[in-house]
């Protein structure tokens, strides 16, 4: 998962770019980077922090231009070192900038074939497949309108597996933005007078005053002309839609709207479903918690459905990244000693319905737990507004293994001792699709994780050359191996 935008303007463009990070920056904290063009040079800058931090008034000052790319970051794929940020850019053909959103699956088998070809891959990170492949086919057809731009897209759909939103700009000539045959990460664009934007979320459109016009679809490319500024798009290579499903459930901003679908109405009714489903399971409960920041909503339904007090009973260091989404176990760790600090007199002496997102690896619903009885209270009862995540994500979610998925050949009685729950509740996969879907029951989705159905002709031999890959990575960036997750209680 990362936050991409772009950006044609009538002045410069690199302040609405960054204006544009910071409402995305919940997508990505590992990195920030972007681009512009001034007419006749690209200008560049990219790095390992946050927007804030990545960002001053010296390198502001350099990126001009009314044409730019951005990109936060939440490695997937490759070392995560500062030469993998995004944006990535080619000299030839043309100059052409490119970020994207999402995970390529066979980056091996592609990254081989690259080399026989004679291009040379630089980085570890999966844009730049992405890239070469799209760059050698407007090469080899040796022009650059909209009718070259959709063929070399459509070639990259054809040999690239898994998920991608791309945005790309050819010097002096247009920006492009597709999606993958199957359109499982979010882009949108929208208007405003003449200027242009794709952004991962229409919240970025919301707080730079843009007009949302829709969601890019499947297989689609759009091409901006740079003189023109017209819309030009083409489906090239449409295949079933599979919106990511844990869009709704933890990475999008409750104020987004994914697909036509509100992320803080599918979070309340996914509250509603659950609430439904384990009304009658629950002896007493004094209050509601949830753990911030995206459980807040279901847990506010889930209080007002089972008429139970709702509490804020744990309070967040802002200041801490997002938990799920650092990419190695011991940053987790330290995070979480410095994120969350209980409300006693909330807690103390209550049972406690304990309300978050979801349970990953069950290192943080630990610690959670652990944090919450040390705070006095009676009993702890934990609902996850999701099902069990059994299965590793290949589409650009950081659960790429499934032995470090706690309910990968687990029981939920056995999460429960181990998170140390008096009682543990999941959503169910069909209240949760109910809860997206609302009244589109025609609306699928992209939930491999829960329930093992890939998209994309993902087999179960590439799954697990995935895993074997993701598993050596991890050890090879440690140096050391490191103990097992999980151990039985």
């Amino acid at each position: 998962m990362c936050g991409i935008v772009g950006l044609i303007k009538n002045n410069q463009a690199i302040y609405d770019i960054i204006d544009a990070l910071i409402a995305i920056q919940h997508r990505g904290q590992d990195a920030a980077g972007a681009i512009t063009y001034d007419g006749e040079r690209f200008h560049l800058k990219k790095g390992k922090s946050l927007v804030s931090d990545v960002f001053n008034e010296k390198n502001i000052n350099r990126l001009t231009g009314n044409v730019g790319l951005g990109h936060v970051r939440y490695p997937t794929i490759g070392e995560g070192s500062g030469e993998d940020a995004q944006p990535f850019y080619l000299n030839s053909p043309y100059g052409i900038a490119m970020i994207h959103n999402g995970n390529v699956a066979n980056y091996n088998q592609l990254k081989q074939e690259l080399y026989k070809s004679k291009n040379h891959i630089n980085t570890s990170c999966d844009l730049e497949i992405i890239l070469t492949i799209f760059a050698e086919s407007l090469r080899s057809q040796g022009k650059s309108n909209s009718e070259a731009v959709f063929t070399a897209a459509k070639e990259v759909m054809t040999r690239v597996k898994g998920s991608y939103s791309v945005i790309g700009y050819i010097a002096n000539i247009g920006m492009f933005a597709f999606k993958d045959p199957h359109g499982i990460k979010p882009l949108c664009y929208g208007k405003k007078d003449n200027n242009i934007i794709f952004a991962s979320e229409s919240v970025v459109c919301d707080v730079l005053d843009y007009q949302t016009i829709r969601e890019v679809k499947p297989g689609e490319v759009i091409w901006v002309p740079e003189i023109t500024r017209d819309i030009i798009s083409s489906t090239v290579l449409e295949k079933s839609y599979r919106p990511c499903i844990f869009e709704w459930v933890y990475f999008a901003r409750p104020d987004s709207i994914i697909s036509g679908k509100s992320v803080y109405q599918a979070r309340y009714q996914m509250g509603c479903e659950i609430a439904r489903e384990i009304k009658h399971k629950i002896d007493h409960a004094d209050v509601v918690i949830p753990v911030p920041d995206t459980a807040r909503t279901a847990a506010l339904a889930i209080a007002e459905s089972m008429d139970i007090p709702y509490k804020e009973g744990l309070i967040k260091n802002r200041y801490i990244g997002r938990t799920f989404i650092m990419p190695e176990v011991k940053t987790r760790d330290y995070s979480m000693k410095h994120k969350l600090n209980p409300i006693i007199s909330e807690i103390s002496g209550k049972n406690v319905v304990l309300v978050d997102d979801s349970i990953v690896r069950g290192l943080t619903s630990r610690k959670i737990i652990k944090l919450v009885r040390s705070a006095g209270a009676k009993k702890i009862i934990f609902i996850s507004t999701s099902p069990p995540i059994r299965h590793p994500c290949v589409y650009g979610i950081d659960m790429q293994t499934s032995q470090e998925l706690i309910a990968y050949k687990k029981s939920v009685e056995m999460i429960r001792k181990f998170i140390g729950a008096d009682q543990l509740f999941y959503l169910s996969i069909e209240g949760l699709i109910r809860s997206i879907q609302l009244k589109d029951a025609s609306l699928k989705f992209c939930d491999a994780c829960f329930t093992g159905s890939y998209p994309g002709g993902i087999t179960k031999e590439e799954i697990k050359l995935i895993e074997q890959f993701r598993s050596r990575e991890k050890i090879s960036l440690s140096q050391v191996s490191s103990p097992p997750l999980f151990t039985e209680e």
